[in-house]
């Protein structure tokens, strides 16, 4: 028997990283997803709040019919650091920008994610300011007053 340094049985035993070995620690197996995809929990916060917006969106289509006719919706993290000349001071919640026809760009809303979700203190505030951001911008496209447009709006 020929006798070995502590180094060399070291080496030994630790399987090479370029063996295409996955640790498996302590014989578990290997780890997967927590939820399945399908369920609630499994999707993000991004996601959730996508769908709250599409749902809103949906809801006031229902309202206004042809009115919001070819307008885009969209959720975007937070609204770019240079700020529009008529905000002052305060972080935009939401934001209309109008067609363009001659770069062939049609009306657009757009929800800023992260303020609009620090500003709420729950799952119903949340709902709620989403709605009454989408309200504010649709009712600043068409020129109207925003109770004309939800007449549960909330200044």
């Amino acid at each position: 028997m020929a006798d070995r340094s502590g180094s060399e049985i070291a080496r030994a035993r630790i399987p090479s990283r370029r063996a295409g070995r996955r640790r498996d620690r302590h014989g578990r197996g290997l780890r997967g997803p927590l939820l399945p995809p399908l369920m609630p929990g499994a999707r993000t916060r991004g996601e959730q709040f996508d769908e709250m917006v599409l749902s809103v969106v949906e809801t006031l289509e229902r309202r206004l019919g042809r009115e919001l006719e070819g307008v885009e919706f969209a959720v975007e993290e937070v609204p770019p650091s240079a700020p529009a000349p008529w905000e002052r001071g305060a972080i935009p919640l939401g934001r209309y920008f109008p067609a363009d026809r001659a770069a062939d760009l049609t009306h657009r809303i757009v929800v800023y994610r992260r303020p609009v979700s620090g500003r709420a203190e729950g799952a119903d505030d949340l709902a709620a300011l989403v709605r009454d951001v989408l309200v504010e911008q649709i009712a600043h496209m068409l020129g109207r007053a925003p109770e004309d447009i939800d007449s549960d709006y909330e200044a």
